[in-house]
């Protein structure tokens, strides 16, 4: 929990009193359903709670936003999102059932009236959404057309309507097709030698 309140000292007592249940429930449940690899279990805030939150130091989603997390795997980003912004909608689907069941049992038992969940191919929505996150489930070229019709073409936000995509590695060959995509090293915020080759992908797509 220390590393959340390092980055993070402006949350509430109940958000961190969240943050903190996430560690059992997700042993629980990991143990059911594999939805983090085993050797990432000891490690859940740094790299996957953490992680996510990288998105919340790049943009500040506002109250009643819709957000899709596409891929959401055993709910990362979306789950920590949620917690962090409360009165923000996010919708979470993948297209495994199973990691569906374990978010959604997360998500009651943190008690997040702000999160949906749904066992659905991102192709399939018919909703449009203020932004889409998601974690590296494909090269951008090919999630941009899964998404690519899902944005809202109304802006509310400072920063207009796309893409937040957490992704590591040299991303200059996969995104030089997308000239205004803004890549920001999750290492300018976060000192562990885990974030020194992970990014925030922002691309604007209206």
């Amino acid at each position: 929990m220390n590393i959340i309140l390092k980055y993070f000292p402006d949350c509430t007592q109940h958000q961190l009193s969240q943050f903190e249940q996430m560690g059992s429930l997700y042993r629980n449940w990991n143990a059911k359903i594999n939805v983090i690899s085993r050797t990432d279990i000891d490690a859940l805030y740094e790299r996957h709670v953490l992680h996510a939150l990288g998105i919340a130091k790049c943009i500040e989603f506002l109250p009643d936003a819709h957000v899709l997390d596409v891929g959401t795997g055993g709910g990362f980003p979306g789950i920590p999102l949620a917690v962090m912004f409360p009165e923000t909608q996010f919708h979470l689907v993948d297209s495994i059932g199973k990691k569906i069941k374990v978010v959604r049992a997360v998500g009651d038992a943190l008690g997040l009236k702000n999160l949906t969940a749904q066992h659905v191919r991102a192709e399939q929505l018919n909703s449009q959404y203020d932004f889409v996150v998601s974690r590296a489930v494909a090269q951008m070229n090919t999630f941009v057309k899964w998404i690519d019709d899902k944005i809202s073409p109304v802006n509310n936000h400072p920063t207009s309507n796309g893409i937040f995509y957490l992704k590591g590695g040299d991303l200059t060959e996969e995104l030089s097709i997308f000239p205004k995509a803004e890549i920001t090293p999750l290492s300018t915020h976060f000192s562990e030698e885990f974030f020194k080759t992970k990014s925030v992908v922002y691309l604007p797509l209206n």
